[in-house]
């Protein structure tokens, strides 16, 4: 399996990292210990979404489209932030 994912930062709430990688478990630690230098000074994080694919090509297709894409990108963001809002 492949994975398309998004990370929210715990220290700095507003901020979500897209990515896609083969091994969920192991990348999440790789962004929590700053191994990940574009997300080290963001650290801790908490994996709030993932999409689960067969194919890693279409894996990062879809961290792509989500990247270049507002219009991917907004409403998925503000569906996953809905989500977090505590009842």
């Amino acid at each position: 399996m492949f994975y398309f994912y998004i990370l929210q930062s715990l220290k700095t709430p507003n901020y979500f990292y897209k990515g896609s990688t083969g091994n969920l478990e192991k990348r999440t630690v790789q962004h929590n210990n700053g191994d990940v230098p574009s997300t080290r000074p963001h650290r801790p994080f908490k994996l709030v979404y993932y999409e689960a694919y067969l194919s890693e090509k279409t894996a990062r297709q879809r961290e792509s489209s989500v990247k270049k894409s507002g219009s991917v990108s907004t409403p998925l963001l503000r569906r996953i932030k809905e989500g977090l809002i505590k009842e």
